[in-house]
């Protein structure tokens, strides 16, 4: 049993917790999604990096040709359990088993802080893409308070909401939290210099805090209510993740 968790600890603070269930706020992502990459109401679409394939169940609602890929087996599997009408791959995102210029567009939700070379993934997305095709990307920003996904201290993973990790020099964010990028804005776009891509768009959002509400109701509502209006001000730099639309030329 002990061993059996440690593995899921250990899967965790290295690639992140993928959606499991379906709130306010993936629902927000949602709408933003659809409506950043029109095409995936018609064209091809990828999830790269689909987790246990929850984004795939909702976007197939509008595309006909949805797929999902990602590098643990144990999540493509439950993907596929779940819905078995829907392609998944198992694979990496540095090497993607597709044919150049296969998708119309490209979902990539809180994934590329994770992989190996993000650089390489920034590469083989465009690479898939086809002209006109665009990449949604969601990451986390350098700038929030907290660091969510927990940090290494003398040997042992914690997991949790780290407050102000981030604001660290390089080399000490990078000590405790080896295993996860946080993004500056500059940052982000570089991985796209000298790629035939143009930025469509780029932001920085506030969460969903659909835990916070569960918690204090109407109070919790009032403060995410503020924190979205935020995101239309110079204070959005404070935002959990980039919002990123990158089209190919």
């Amino acid at each position: 049993m002990l061993m059996a968790e440690r593995s899921q600890s250990d899967k965790a603070a290295l690639r992140g917790e993928p959606s499991y269930v379906w709130r306010a706020g993936q629902e927000r992502r949602l709408r933003m999604i659809r409506k950043a990459a029109p095409l995936i109401e018609s064209g091809r679409v990828l999830v790269d990096g689909c987790g246990v394939g929850m984004y795939n169940a909702k976007l197939s609602a509008f595309s006909p040709r949805v797929h999902g890929l990602d590098i643990e087996f144990d999540r493509v599997a439950q993907a596929v359990g779940a819905n078995r009408d829907l392609p998944f791959l198992c694979s990496a995102g540095e090497h993607l088993p597709y044919a150049s210029e296969s998708f119309d567009a490209v979902l990539s939700h809180e994934v590329i802080e994770h992989v190996q070379d993000d650089a390489a993934v920034a590469q083989e997305i465009v690479r898939v893409l086809r002209a006109g095709g665009r990449l949604v990307l969601f990451c986390p920003n350098r700038w929030y308070p907290v660091e969510t996904h927990g940090v290494y201290w003398r040997g042992r993973y914690i997991f949790g909401n780290i407050p102000l990790v981030n604001y660290l020099p390089d080399s000490l964010r990078n000590r405790l939290a080896p295993h996860v990028r946080a993004y500056t804005g500059h940052g982000l776009r570089k991985l796209f210099d000298g790629l035939p891509v143009k930025i469509v768009h780029h932001s920085i959002i506030f969460g969903g805090y659909d835990n916070l509400i569960a918690r204090l109701g109407a109070f919790g509502r009032l403060l995410r209510g503020v924190l979205y209006l935020f995101e239309n001000t110079p204070l959005q730099v404070f935002g959990l993740s980039h919002f990123l639309v990158v089209e190919k030329e």
